[in-house]
């Protein structure tokens, strides 16, 4: 599966299903301070051309609408407080489940009078499906270190308009960040 296929698909989280989201920070950090950030650039040989450039821009465009809801104001990677990169990956999970039935009632099997056992039927089945998980980092630019980082999980679904897509990534990424800045505990 070619990288764009991957991008795609670790992104088509469900709308129909609850995202899975969790986020630690360094709790030393004053978020109140962080007002600025840039992407990180990534380094590419042919710098016009991304395998993965529908997903990059609707990844990039949800979370710029986000942190500038946030207050923080996009500029440049020099002066910016932070910078913010995301990666995605794709795990392979297995379901497994057994129903057992019991039909009808015999009163001259089983011990003592009136309970017995009826007619009993098992039924295995095992499922494979995906999950997609979207990771977003934000790196203090001043000391290199990583104050915070959010993480969004789904089981992956197709999705066939790019209008859909558009959505998904929207939802995954707005549920991405809506913990963010950090409220430490007791405050």
């Amino acid at each position: 599966m070619n990288k764009l296929l991957v991008i795609i698909a670790a992104l088509a989280l469900s709308a129909c299903s609850s995202l899975k989201t969790s986020s630690d920070y360094d709790p030393g950090v004053n978020f109140n301070e962080v007002k600025t950030y840039a992407w990180v650039q990534k380094k590419t040989e042919d710098a016009t051309y991304h395998l993965d450039g529908l997903m990059d821009q609707r990844v990039r465009k949800a979370v710029d609408d986000q942190l500038q809801l946030k207050g923080l104001t996009k500029g440049d990677a020099a002066t910016a407080d932070i910078l913010v990169n995301y990666l995605t990956k794709v795990d392979k999970k297995i379901n497994v489940d057994t129903f057992n039935t019991n039909y009808g009632y015999n009163p001259y099997y089983g011990p003592g009078w009136g309970w017995g056992g009826g007619v009993g039927h098992t039924q295995t089945t095992v499922r494979e499906y995906e999950v997609g998980t979207l990771i977003l980092d934000m790196v203090n630019t001043k000391t290199g270190k990583l104050i915070w980082r959010g993480s969004v999980a789904d089981t992956m679904r197709d999705k066939d308009t790019p209008e859909e897509r558009v959505e998904v990534v929207n939802e995954a990424v707005g549920a991405l960040l809506l913990n963010y800045p950090p409220k430490p505990e007791g405050k």
